[in-house]
């Protein structure tokens, strides 16, 4: 294995060079996890808040880190992608199936992020995030999902690219 260097080390992200190659690798954090969530009444759920780095606000499937915070250490990914989708749309899963795994951006970040499927949806909190966080929820009809995101791109927001590819899961697992 070559020589890794670590050029700066923040409280969530390092800077690290090896090969000639400069990446991202998280903190105290062991994966990413990406939660595809339609309801029994066909409404996709996403979640929209501003991020700071794009200075915007950002429509996103719901997602977290898993392993970030001490008391999650150890978590595994479906019970780490249950608990984000509860904290930031308020919706329990009664099962996670896992549709695929992999680099988030293979030449900038030393991270893997899986893609669950939440089935057996049930309401039972107002979502948000936790206290750091300020999510707002939205539940869009999945037949009329990619036009409400063009309006919202219009109107100036942006759209993580995750969620054309998420649309694309939910659109063949339909057929």
């Amino acid at each position: 294995m070559s020589e890794r260097e670590v050029l700066y080390e923040g409280k969530y992200q390092r800077l690290v060079r090896q090969d000639g190659w400069e990446f991202i690798e998280r903190v105290n954090c062991t994966d990413i996890v990406v939660i595809l969530a339609v309801t029994e009444e066909k409404k996709i759920l996403f979640v929209e808040q501003y991020r700071v780095p794009v200075q915007n606000h950002v429509i996103e499937f719901p997602a977290g880190l898993v392993g970030d915070e001490e008391r999650y250490r150890g978590e595994e990914l479906t019970t780490a992608a249950k608990r984000e989708l509860l904290e930031e749309t308020g919706y329990e899963a009664e099962q996670m199936v896992l549709l695929t795994k992999g680099p988030i951006s293979s030449a900038s970040i030393a991270i893997l992020m899986s893609v669950y499927q939440a089935k057996g949806l049930k309401k039972v909190g107002p979502g948000g995030g936790d206290e750091l966080e300020s999510i707002i929820v939205h539940e869009v009809d999945i037949d009329l999902a990619e036009m409400w995101l063009r309006n919202r791109q219009k109107e100036g927001c942006l759209v993580d690219p995750k969620v054309y590819a998420g649309l694309y899961f939910l659109q063949k697992m339909e057929s």
